[in-house]
């Protein structure tokens, strides 16, 4: 054996001293269950207080509790650290899983979901290959292509039917995207990253339930193609977050076909609808397209962050985001692609088992009742509203979103709105969020969270009325 030298002496005696350091790293069976123990009793403590907790607590933001204990190199300890979440995270805010929250698309997940997430931690399958997690990525082909939410799954079909129909950057100022003024902001700023901005964005009127009119998407696509531009994309919304309208997807499938056009269809909200037969009806169409985003973290009930992208043309997704890296083995051309063939990322987190978990543990019927009780409940809460003296409804619902607006005895209509959204919020047992639907101000409750039961509507809409009635009296 070769004489150790100087500068390897030294880095042994330095290694000697670093790997006692590092063991904090790596608990025992013993300190595993204790930190185990510690950290269910927080999370139970959590799950009995959501059971009745508020829609929304208002909030400053706790910076000087938590710089009281800095990151640095001594530790507080996970009980300290655990006693910050409590206090000054974990309550304040929107508590989207209540069932009073109805402000924007309520996010609410279920435990069996949350213990996917938990052993999609601890296991840390790398999903992105099949040499990584054959069975992780086999989870994963059965949902689609897993990103971390709605923005990231229509910005990802953009790309892919950018690239699909050939587009070059010569091309963008004449190529034209077909949409509405409800389409979610998500896909125009898609447009923008993806390379996009400047292309051509038509606007398709609205009906009065605030659906694409198929007649002026027609009329549209004709006139720019005698104009000499280039129809390419239409989006179409299977649940729009102002209203929960549902444009008619079967007309623009239609359309999308007849005008050679890539459908794709917005269903981050309402797609998993299609679970119950009711939705099934409502959404009929969507089937059709060319790709659809859905997100399993809103309707499927699972935690924040997981957006699916479908695509019919799967191929396409590969050509899209086909790359090549010597330190990285290829899968051929006609075998299983692996996730990251399909998505621009590669390190990723095992997103698909909290679904996968959920799913096969309970199956699908929960769920299938839980999605058509949430369509029952927004008719169920618009009906109720639109007895109330001194309230106004927007459109009957086509999904889970109610829109209402309260009528003032005197007084400008959208400050009176505004008075009693700020008067809600104060209260704090519900949480509903605005807009602005032809200029005027309404409310939205938007229904979705799996505590929410008709109970709940009851006391919503019986919270409402007080609220009004408090305004007045201001």
């Amino acid at each position: 054996m070769a004489p150790m030298t100087k500068i390897t002496e030294t880095v042994t005696d330095r290694l000697r001293e670093l790997e006692p350091l590092t063991r904090p790293l790596e608990p025992d069976a013993r300190e595993r269950a204790a930190m185990t123990r510690d950290v269910t009793a927080h999370a139970e403590g959590f799950l009995s207080w959501m059971d009745g907790a508020p829609g929304y607590v208002s909030e400053s933001v706790p910076a000087k509790a938590l710089s009281s204990a800095p990151i640095g190199a001594q530790p507080i300890g996970l009980s300290r650290a655990l006693s910050l979440l409590a206090h000054h995270v974990d309550r304040g805010g929107h508590n989207v899983t209540a069932s009073g929250f109805y402000a924007y698309i309520p996010v609410g997940n279920t435990y069996v979901a949350d213990l996917g997430e938990f052993l999609g931690a601890v296991t840390n399958r790398f999903s992105g290959s099949v040499m990584g997690s054959a069975g992780a990525v086999a989870i994963e082909a059965s949902a689609g292509n897993l990103q971390s939410g709605g923005s990231m799954a229509n910005l990802s079909a953009i790309v892919v039917g950018r690239e699909a129909a050939g587009i070059k950057v010569r091309d963008i100022e004449r190529s034209v995207v077909y949409l509405t003024e409800q389409t979610h902001h998500c896909l125009t700023r898609g447009l923008r990253v993806a390379g996009m901005k400047e292309c051509v964005v038509r606007k398709i009127p609205v009906d009065d339930r605030y659906r694409m009119s198929a007649v002026q998407l027609e009329a549209a696509i004709q006139e720019d193609a005698r104009a000499g531009r280039v129809p390419w994309l239409v989006v179409g919304t299977a649940g729009t977050t102002d209203t929960g309208a549902v444009d008619p997807l079967e007309e623009i499938a239609a359309i999308a076909e007849r005008h050679r056009l890539w459908f794709h269809c917005d269903g981050a909200y309402g797609g998993p609808f299609v679970l119950c037969a009711e939705g099934k009806r409502i959404l009929r169409g969507i089937e059709r397209s060319d790709s659809v985003a859905i997100d399993p973290h809103k309707g499927l009930f699972v935690p924040f962050g997981v957006g699916a992208l479908l695509v019919r043309d799967r191929e396409a997704m590969r050509a899209a985001y086909s790359f090549q890296a010597n330190y990285i083995p290829r899968t051929d051309v006609g075998e299983e692609p692996s996730p990251m063939d399909l998505s621009p990322e590669l390190s990723r987190p095992f997103r698909a088992l909290p679904m996968w978990l959920t799913l096969q543990a309970l199956g699908t019927a929960p769920f299938e009742a839980a999605l058509e009780e949430k369509l029952l409940l927004a008719r169920y809460a618009h009906g109720l509203l639109r007895e109330m003296d001194r309230v106004e409804v927007g459109p009957e619902p086509d999904l889970s979103v109610a829109v209402f607006r309260a009528t003032p005895k005197r007084g400008e209509p959208d400050e009176y709105n505004g008075r009693v959204l700020n008067r809600i919020l104060e209260d704090g047992r519900i949480a509903v969020s605005p807009t602005m639907l032809r200029g005027s101000r309404y409310l939205r409750l938007a229904v979705l969270s799996p505590r929410t039961h008709r109970d709940s509507i009851d006391r919503a809409v019986e919270i409402i009325g007080e609220t009004i009635r408090r305004v007045d009296a201001e």
